[in-house]
């Protein structure tokens, strides 16, 4: 599986593995450990987090794991994200759920997020969501001290929309790297708001979070959900495979490099979805799935 080029100095693997729901995997340090390593196996290198996560410990769980095999934080790539403040035990100083884009949160985030997984640097961090209040210059102002101190290599966003993007990449002189946006093959909005254009003018590889639709695509039964589920159906058995693999397919089928973001605790999940990669599904069947889901062309 070849890696993707973000930038001049960091690589990220086809899949990045996602964390959020670590907590609810009761899973030991040393299971987190042997996870970590079937990952490399596999040849997925890059792990997804954020502060917020599992109410502010998943960094912290997985870094255990970091140190007790101290020896894998080399071969791996840490991705991280901050700005949104959670009411929560951990935080009793929250009195409400905001967001915080300012330069001192941005620091203090990263600062925790390096004490908690054992490490000096992280390899990507993005701003999480876009704050209604964000001020540009607070952010550019954090990144850059965050890259001179060597403490975090590269830059990015999640769910901003174009304006956005290019705003916050106006104030910056090197580039953000990419946006981690919902994509799936029930959710278009990347399609058509602009924010898959701007990625592949840029050729700055977007993430798809919930690329399975957080599992709605096999969980839910509704009039949008059962005409895609049986189309995949189908196709998998054209393509002998699963219906998620196509699913995954289907995206990375896109010129824009979209990297899902595999979040499930079962490895066997896993080893489908790398899989995936090698499926290349035809224009014909890549314009099935998408009328399957709503999907229309002008």
């Amino acid at each position: 599986m070849k890696p993707i080029s973000l930038s001049n100095q960091l690589s990220v693997s086809r899949l990045v593995y996602g964390w959020w729901r670590l907590m609810s995997w009761n899973l030991s340090t040393t299971d987190i450990v042997r996870r970590i390593e079937d990952c490399l196996e596999l040849g997925v290198t890059t792990h997804d987090h954020a502060d917020i996560y599992g109410d502010y410990q998943c960094e912290a769980t997985f870094g255990a794991a970091l140190k007790q095999a101290p020896q894998l934080r080399e071969r791996i790539q840490l991705i991280s994200k901050c700005g949104i403040k959670l009411v929560s035990a951990s935080r009793p100083e929250h009195a409400r759920k905001a967001y915080d884009t300012s330069s001192r949160h941005i620091q203090q985030s990263v600062e925790q997020s390096l004490k908690n997984f054992h490490t000096d640097y992280l390899d990507l961090l993005l701003i999480h969501r876009p704050d209604p209040i964000m001020n540009v210059d607070e952010i550019a102002s954090a990144f850059n001290r965050l890259q001179k101190s060597g403490k975090v290599r590269e830059f990015g966003v999640s769910n901003f929309t174009t304006s956005q993007f290019a705003m916050l990449q106006s104030r910056l002189d090197y580039p953000l790297v990419t946006n981690q946006l919902e994509i799936s093959v029930l959710c278009h909005d990347a399609f058509h708001n602009g924010t898959l254009d701007q990625a592949q003018q840029l050729r700055r590889p977007p993430m798809a979070w919930s690329p399975l639709a957080g599992g709605k695509l096999f969980t839910e039964l509704s009039s949008r959900t059962e005409p895609v589920r049986d189309c995949l159906l189908k196709m998998a058995a054209q393509y002998h495979c699963s219906e998620d693999q196509i699913a995954y397919a289907w995206l990375l089928r896109h010129p824009a490099q979209i990297i899902p973001v595999v979040g499930s605790q079962s490895l066997h999940r896993l080893k489908q979805a790398v899989d995936s990669t090698q499926i290349k599904l035809s224009d014909n069947d890549w314009y099935t799935v998408w009328e399957s889901a709503g999907g229309k062309l002008p």
